[in-house]
């Protein structure tokens, strides 16, 4: 096949002419030389008017200088080509932009210039949407430069993309520590997991908090958008004001609200809508997210009320403020009370369309007013009601009011009585004592109230003032009628002297009688134990004995009910052994149990503690009259005795004693009487009197004081069953062992002892019973002697009788105690013949430390030994 031949000159011609783009040949001195039909329909020029002008004429003013840099290059060998954008000047006067491709034609063989090779293409439409695009982007960065709210774009991972300058005002932040970065640690915790849980593409508006480079906390109020689509990367634009101020006001403003428990509403008639604040949710206890009309309003109301409220609403219509309280259940059923108050608001034709107000909880005022009302109301009770006159004035004297009682004593009707002075009731003289503020000095002086009849009512006044508003306005005068008070305080004063005389009378019986019986006990006491008695003589002593025991026995009882009585008896708190003073009654009555063919049982508690603290003596006391009297009337059968432990509670023990007995009984009518005094027992079994019938009386007062209480069983057994309950403290091991090797010490320590007793027989006897312990005996007949010795000797004890001549007992113990250092002092007991277990006061100020009374016993000599120790040993550790 035959090439064709191709015309290459005509080829290249054809695609210059017909090229889209503009092609053009310029000669070095810048005049166009060729141009192709593309290049002239750019400038709107023909071909033969584009070879009449140079370059130069056509280039934009602007672009001059760069085509002469550019053309310097070419020229130079600088650049082989060039390709830039520049503007042209149509021949219409617009401005083409094109892009420009120039390369530079050379000689092959001289290298010289020969014309340059243009290629232009027109961009102008490009250039106009890229002006426009820099016009958007310039507006955008003025807007953002200035902007008083940060703009801010990040994505969805927390990665910021864009953010205002005025973040640095705002927040105290560079662009540069932002933007790039993950931000999300300057956001509150709070806040981001909130929005967590968010759909953010739903949403265009939310409160959020954005730390401050300085550490606080800012409130930014921010609108946001997601923007993208979701084939490409989603971000959101986010542009945040600082409410932080107006946060801070709504905060004080809530807080106000809250504080005064008051919220404020807007009541929109016309489409029956009602904007509440957060107070009034609060109050009402309902959800705040959800739209409210005034029909539900009323949902939250008692029906009554309701409609009393809808009453009200049709006069607030008519122009009538409204202001409505009512009481208002919660959901609990908590009771509130509730103010209502607003103002309406009229359109041009005068109808109702708005009605704005607040609604204050109450509660606490309505409260107060109720209290208030009460005590109003109880007051006006008290003073009607009052046993006591009781009339109110004014400071100048004159009277307010005044109640029944002031009306009886006075005699003076409270109508009549009002506006008067009141010096009519009290004299001028104590009113003018009153109106002078000498108050206390009124008080005293006015001691009887005139009735209008003439005769006076005496009375004990107190006076009042009335204080309203911190100031004193008047006075309440409170008269009490003592008429009757008068005779009973002379009744009482005669009744204590009648008192004091028993006492002194039983005080010197008990001296005069217990001085001779002293001798009588003591010494046959000491005859039993004489050596060589017959039968018949030790038969005679014992009946002695046991008259002088009766005799003292009633002595005893007499006076101790009468300590007792007058609540003189103090009871004492030292250790002993429970179970071995239960034990030691029980001896006392085994002869006669015994001599009855009885049978006992004796029930102890192991959980009796040892030692337990309390009056060991008084106990022994109680114990003794009922178990005395359990033996005493039962002829055949048995008698019972259980000791157990009840309760503790911390050191305190309390314990129940019961005996229980197969005797006679005791018929049911004549319980109630068995415990009080001079009641016998034997009075309904028609046998005659043993003793006082002091017995059971002064056991009951005794446990009484040892915070327990005395009752009889009830049982259809024969006999009768005493229960009775005491309490004592207890301690802890180191004093129970410390109790237990005292007891063991003191019955292997000798004593020296001195005797001050004038009474010969009473010294003998005395002597008699402490050389039988084993112990050193010294005596004296009177105070100085006493004195004297205790000077010149070391005793461990005196037993010093309270009445003796030269010097008494008293006054020969102060004397030892001034002449003798406090650890040299023997230990003193006063002796004395008118002096109860308990009356112990006189003898302790006089600095004796115990005492014993006579007619004195081996007993009570073991039990001073015994005290004497435990006192010695207390000053051995000190």
């Amino acid at each position: 096949m035959q090439v064709q031949k191709v015309d290459h000159h005509e080829l290249f011609e054809q695609i210059y002419n017909q090229a889209p783009i503009g092609i053009a040949l310029l000669a070095p001195t810048g005049h166009w030389m060729k141009v192709n039909p593309a290049f002239c329909c750019m400038l709107g020029y023909t071909t033969e008017e584009l070879m009449l002008l140079n370059y130069q004429d056509l280039t934009h003013p602007d672009d001059c200088a760069l085509d002469s840099i550019y053309e310097r290059d070419l020229f130079e060998g600088k650049s082989r080509e060039l390709k830039y954008e520049k503007r042209y000047i149509q021949k219409n006067g617009d401005v083409l932009w094109v892009a420009l491709h120039i390369s530079l034609a050379r000689d092959e063989i001289t290298d010289e210039p020969l014309y340059f090779i243009c290629h232009a293409v027109d961009i102008s439409d490009r250039k106009t949407s890229e002006q426009k695009l820099l016009h958007s982007e310039e507006m955008f960065k003025l807007i953002s430069d200035n902007a008083q709210e940060i703009i801010y774009i990040a994505t969805f991972d927390g990665i910021c993309r864009y953010c205002s300058p005025s973040i640095n005002t705002l927040l105290g932040y560079s662009l540069e520590e932002v933007v790039g970065k993950n931000n999300n640690a300057y956001f509150h915790q709070q806040d981001m997991e909130r929005i967590s849980k968010m759909d953010l593409n739903t949403g265009n508006l939310l409160n959020i908090r954005v730390r401050h480079k300085d550490g606080h906390y800012l409130w930014f109020e921010t609108t946001y958008k997601v923007i993208g689509d979701s084939k490409h990367e989603q971000q959101i634009l986010a542009v945040g004001r600082d409410i932080t101020e107006r946060k801070k006001h709504e905060e004080i403003s809530a807080e106000a609200e809250r504080i005064a428990m008051i919220g404020s509403w807007e009541w929109d008639m016309v489409n029956d809508h009602i904007s509440m604040s957060d107070q009034i949710f609060e109050i009402f206890e309902i959800d705040n997210n959800k739209p409210y009309k005034a029909s539900d309003i009323f949902t939250f109301m008692e029906p009554s009320e309701e409609q009393r409220l809808k009453e009200c609403i049709e006069w607030v219509k008519k122009g009538e403020p409204l202001d409505f309280e009512y009481r208002h259940l919660g959901t609990g059923g908590n009771e509130k009370y509730l103010h209502l108050r607003g103002l309406i608001t009229y359109d041009e034709y005068h109808q109702p369309i708005q009605l704005n107000g607040t609604l204050q909880d109450i509660t606490q005022r309505k409260l107060v007013e109720f209290k208030l009302q009460e005590s109003v109301e109880r007051y006006t009770s008290l003073k009607k009601y009052n046993h006591d006159a009781i009339i109110s004035f004014d400071m100048n004297g004159d009277i307010i009011n005044a109640n029944p009682v002031a009306v009886k004593i006075t005699g003076c009707p409270v109508t009549e009585m009002i506006g008067t002075s009141i010096c009519k009731f009290i004299g001028s003289f104590n009113l003018g004592l009153i109106l002078n503020s000498h108050y206390e000095m009124a008080e005293k002086e006015i001691n009887a109230i005139q009735h209008t009849d003439g005769y006076e009512t005496e009375v004990l006044a107190t006076l009042a003032p009335i204080i309203i508003n911190e100031k004193n306005v008047g006075f309440y005068l409170i008269a009490k009628d003592i008429t009757e008070q008068k005779k009973l305080l002379v009744a009482k004063e005669t009744a204590e002297r009648m008192n004091k005389a028993k006492s002194e009378f039983l005080a010197m019986m008990s001296h005069e009688i217990r001085t001779p019986m002293n001798g009588v006990i003591g010494m046959t006491d000491l005859l039993l134990d004489t050596p060589g008695l017959s039968g018949e003589q030790k038969e005679y002593i014992e009946i002695i004995q046991r008259s002088g025991d009766s005799l003292l026995a009633i002595i005893n009882d007499i006076l101790d009910f009468s300590k007792i009585e007058s609540g003189k008896t103090d009871l004492m708190d030292e250790p002993f052994d429970l179970r071995g003073i239960v034990t030691e009654t029980v001896d006392i009555v085994t002869p006669m149990i015994r001599e009855k063919q009885l049978d006992l049982r004796l029930d102890l508690d192991d959980a009796i503690p040892i030692p337990v603290f309390g009056d060991a003596y008084r106990l022994k006391q109680v114990l003794t009259n009922i178990i005395g009297n359990a033996v005493k009337f039962t002829l055949e059968g048995s008698v019972e005795i259980e000791v157990k432990v009840i309760g503790q509670k911390h050191n305190d023990v309390q314990f129940q004693f019961k005996v229980k007995d197969t005797g006679i009984g005791i018929p049911a009518e004549k319980r109630e009487h068995l415990f009080e005094a001079f009641y016998q027992l034997e009075n309904f079994m028609t046998r005659k009197p043993q003793g006082t019938g002091l017995g059971l009386a002064i056991s009951k007062k005794l446990i009484e004081l040892m915070e327990g209480d005395i009752w009889i069983e009830e049982s259809n057994d024969p006999g009768t069953t005493f229960v009775f309950t005491v309490s004592f403290k207890t301690s802890n091991i180191e004093e129970i062992n410390s109790y237990d090797l005292q007891q063991k010490k003191n019955k292997t320590d000798l004593l020296r002892i001195l005797i001050a007793e004038d009474n010969e027989v009473n010294q003998l006897v005395l002597r008699r019973m402490i050389e039988k312990k084993g112990h050193l005996v010294d005596y004296v007949v009177n105070g100085v002697e006493a004195v004297e010795a205790v000077k010149r000797s070391a005793y461990d004890i005196v037993f010093m009788d309270v009445h003796m001549p030269r010097l008494n007992g008293f006054e020969a113990t102060k004397a030892i105690k001034e002449s003798l250092q406090p650890g040299a002092c023997p230990y003193i007991v006063a002796v004395t013949a008118n002096a109860v277990r308990g009356d112990m006061d006189k003898c302790l100020k006089a600095g004796m430390d115990a005492y014993v009374s006579k007619p004195i016993k081996s007993e009570s000599i073991m039990q001073v030994m015994e005290e004497f120790y435990k006192t010695k040993k207390q000053k051995n550790r000190l």
